[in-house]
């Protein structure tokens, strides 16, 4: 997660919000700041009651600004691009590269908001939206940002496409030990996915994930390997990798599957463990006996019993 993330739990596979889920999510915005702008006005009208009328109006002009400007910058800066129309439409400001906005984004897009949306009623934000083909209001423009979808429906979990076959096989002597679990499932996702990001979004993550693999592995990326064909290749060797070692361990079961009764039977007094636990002492190699403590017992031994070892006396005729 689990789906793959970048910068402050972005989605990666980037998809851009189309104009109607942004328009519900614009239309609940703007009643909730509507409706607060209302009980300000209301509240400021009680309280400055003996005013001026240019104080009065100075107040409202505050009050606007504050509100129906400053409020919608304030919750998209403080939420990473999650407005309450948006929250419920399953929609995020992020940035063009797939990174949590900050404060000057949703400064942009507020200030220009003001114009597209509430000088014009939404249409110049409507046909820009419509222009654009990633659904991109002129303040996302500015601001460089876009709406992208959240929640998506579930489907089968796509396959990770094969490497290029001039790569098979090349990585095999990688040391993949000390690549942690979260690293792979970002690799493995972005290979699912990559055919659905941006071109330039989809560079620059495959650069990424690529040099903190190369990290890792200690081992730098090849040149002239492109970096989404280097991670289809390490993500194919772990998986041969992970195949050939199930289909060991498969093999090994099967063969000591009938000798579980002799497990931990001591030999020549010195219990065996691992593999040699699990046969019966003649049939234990004489390397795994060594290697688990215990002498190796001769030849010539039957069902277990070890002759006496050699003293050098040799008794008279």
């Amino acid at each position: 997660m689990s789906e793959l993330v970048t910068g402050d739990a972005v989605v990666l596979g980037l998809r851009p919000a189309k104009l109607p889920s942004r328009a519900l999510a614009l239309a609940i915005d703007l009643a909730v700041v509507g409706a607060a702008f209302v009980l300000v006005s209301i509240g400021l009208a009680v309280a400055t009651a003996t005013l001026d009328d240019a104080a009065l109006a100075a107040v409202s002009v505050a009050a606007f600004l504050l509100v129906l400007v400053g409020g919608p910058i304030a919750v998209e800066t403080l939420s990473h691009g999650r407005s309450l129309g948006k929250l419920a439409c399953g929609l995020r400001v992020v940035r063009d590269d797939g990174g949590p906005i900050r404060f000057r984004h949703a400064l942009v897009r507020g200030a220009m908001g003001v114009v597209e949306i509430l000088m014009t009623l939404g249409v110049v934000a409507c046909i820009a939206s419509l222009v654009s083909a990633r659904g991109r209001r002129l303040g996302d423009v500015f601001a460089g940002t876009l709406v992208v979808r959240e929640r998506v429906p579930a489907g089968r979990a796509a396959a990770v496409p094969p490497p290029p076959p001039w790569l098979v096989g090349r990585f095999a002597g990688l040391d993949l030990s000390a690549v942690p679990d979260s690293l792979w499932l970002a690799v493995r996702q972005y290979l699912t996915r990559m055919h659905q990001l941006d071109a330039q979004v989809g560079w620059s993550m495959a650069e990424r994930l690529a040099g903190e693999l190369a990290e890792r592995t200690g081992v730098p990326v090849p040149e002239g390997v492109p970096a989404g064909a280097y991670l289809a290749a390490v993500v194919n060797e772990r998986q041969a990798r992970d195949s050939r070692r199930v289909f060991v361990a498969a093999q090994d079961g099967a063969a000591h599957g009938g000798s579980g009764g002799q497990a931990g039977r001591p030999v020549n007094g010195a219990p065996v463990s691992g593999v040699a636990a699990r046969a019966p002492v003649g049939d234990v190699p004489s390397a795994v006996v060594a290697r688990a403590g215990a002498p190796v017992p001769p030849a010539g031994a039957e069902d277990g019993r070890v002759p006496p070892a050699a003293t050098g006396f040799a008794p008279p005729a």
